[in-house]
């Protein structure tokens, strides 16, 4: 056992040396051996370091290692951590191996835990839903409607993460549909509706801005979220309106940084006037907002200018703590 230890351990070193450049002399043949070796740990490393430098090269040998470690998958593979890492490596590189994807979107590995099971094929399962749209695969739309509806919080976010990325309109409905039925983690609603956000702008503000108004916390502030990263210009005027009827100051807060999460001039111009006329409490929300600006000198600037003119110690003090990492 301590030999295999030993072993082990060093060829994990040797495949370290790889990572930063696996162009060398015999590397891809220790990367070859690694994949086909019995270790899925060592298998996943090769997987990895496979990936990120895109080595198309070991694309037959990236799908043998995964069709190896599907047989007895808790012993082969436990954690899902080799198959995992095989999918992102075949995604990165690009390669249409759409049965690979289509089997890894499907799998589900239980490994017991504490108290029970956990499905460790997560991950495994959103990267393949990611390959298939990547790949162009036909019925991706098909598999990513199943992946929606996955057990596991994770796959369903990237499922709709997916449908983001495809950038097919068609999509709109699936994910109309989703929003409207609901999730019991918010952060899926939230994807689904910054994926309609991306693929079909023009008609899913209006949709969007529904769930502002929601009685869900949780579901608005994910609404506001989603808003605030779409980056749409449209979105400020959504925001504006909902900071301007709304009375709870949880949701005035959080309209706040999602217009400051748009990323426009007339974004931050809004929240800078904020700073420069409204009552304290909301100029103090405006100015933890625009600290996600943090880092530009030049709005810093503008920030403290407007807080200083004020001569409002409350207002020096917010800007002290959200902008010099105080809170």
């Amino acid at each position: 056992m301590a030999a295999r230890r030993k072993a082990l351990e060093a060829e994990l070193a040797e495949l370290a040396r790889l990572r930063a450049d696996p162009s060398g002399p015999g590397a891809e043949a220790r990367l070859r051996a690694a994949l086909a070796g019995r270790s899925s740990h060592l298998a996943a490393v090769a997987a990895e370091i496979a990936g990120a430098h895109e080595l198309a090269g070991l694309t037959a040998e990236l799908v043998a290692a995964f069709e190896r470690l599907l047989i007895d998958p808790l012993r082969s593979d436990p954690a899902c951590a080799g198959k995992s890492a095989v999918a992102e490596a075949l995604y990165r590189i690009g390669a249409p191996e759409v049965t690979v994807y289509l089997r890894g979107i499907r799998h589900v590995q239980l490994e017991p835990v504490w108290g029970g099971k956990a499905d460790t094929a997560t991950a495994l399962r959103g990267t393949c839903g990611l390959a298939l749209v990547r790949v162009h695969y036909h019925d991706y739309l098909t598999e990513l409607a199943e992946l929606l509806a996955d057990a596991e919080a994770p796959a369903r976010r990237v499922a709709a993460q997916a449908l983001a990325y495809s950038e097919n309109p068609a999509a709109a409905p699936l994910l109309r549909l989703k929003a409207l039925s609901g999730d019991a983690d918010a952060q899926v609603l939230g994807e689904c509706l910054l994926a309609l956000l991306r693929i079909a702008p023009a008609d899913s503000l209006d949709f969007v801005a529904r769930f502002l108004d929601r009685p869900d916390a949780d579901v608005a502030d994910a609404a506001a979220l989603a808003l605030g990263s779409s980056r749409l210009t449209g979105a400020l005027a959504v925001l504006t309106d909902w900071w301007e009827r709304t009375l709870n100051a949880e949701r005035r807060r959080s309209a706040l940084l999602a217009i400051a999460l748009l990323k426009h001039d007339a974004a931050v111009a809004y929240l800078v006037t904020h700073v420069a006329e409204s009552a304290p409490a909301h100029a103090r929300e405006a100015i933890s907002a625009l600290a996600v600006y943090r880092h530009d000198a030049r709005l810093r600037d503008q920030v403290s200018a407007a807080v200083s003119a004020r001569q409002d110690a409350t207002l020096q003090k917010a800007f002290t703590d959200a902008w010099d990492g105080k809170t």
